[in-house]
């Protein structure tokens, strides 16, 4: 009987911390969906008004962080490690293709240059969309130390990563209202690079480690 006791009790915390990391998973995706849904819409309301091109790129960007919520989540809701790893790769995929969509409108845009206006809304918009991507990504990224998963983590970076661009739509409304129009290709350029080189962090993150259990089991 002693036996059979101190097994339950040595099983019992194992299945416990499965549950708790399933749970402390969902909540911080489902906090940065939020976060993010309410920093694009903010964001596309300012859109419909100034319609920049800067602005919808940074738009892109952040409705498609706010999706890799949705696998992310339905791995951590299905308790499996193999599901929690293909939505890292999609993660880092989605980051990808963010590089690829701010690359092509740099290149547009030093093809066809174009005068910002409205900038005072611009750089609200800039501020708006850093400051959601940052408390998304902090919400991911301490998630994802904690719970030991490379996807969230993965998933923290490609929003730190939308936080930059977002920056980059700031620095463009102020480098343009001092003068400098051509400022904002360039910036869309270092964004472009500051976006391929989290892509390269978060693929080495996803297939050198493997999901595990959280670290500790009692913060949640």
């Amino acid at each position: 009987d002693d036996l059979g006791h101190e097994q339950s009790h040595s099983h019992s915390p194992l299945v416990d911390r499965s549950i708790i990391r399933s749970r402390a998973g969902v909540k911080a995706v489902s906090l940065s969906l939020i976060v993010l849904t309410l920093t694009a819409a903010a964001q596309t309301v300012i859109y419909v008004n100034v319609l920049s091109v800067a602005l919808l790129a940074d738009l892109i960007h952040n409705f498609g962080d706010a999706l890799t919520a949705i696998p992310l989540g339905l791995a951590f809701v299905l308790r499996s490690a193999r599901g929690e790893r293909w939505a890292g790769f999609a993660v880092v995929f989605t980051i990808f293709v963010s590089a690829c969509v701010a690359l092509v409108q740099t290149i547009l845009r030093f093809i066809h240059p174009h005068t910002l206006t409205h900038l005072w809304w611009l750089a609200a918009a800039g501020v708006i969309g850093f400051a959601g991507n940052e408390i998304a990504a902090r919400i991911r990224s301490h998630a994802g130390n904690r719970l030991n998963s490379p996807a969230l983590i993965a998933d923290g970076n490609h929003a730190r990563s939308d936080g930059f661009v977002s920056l980059g739509v700031l620095a463009s409304a102020a480098l343009v209202a001092l003068g400098a129009p051509t400022a904002d290709p360039i910036i869309g350029l270092v964004i472009t690079l500051v976006i391929l080189r989290i892509t390269w962090q978060s693929w080495r993150t996803i297939s050198t480690t493997d999901p595990g259990e959280m670290i500790d089991p009692h913060e949640h």
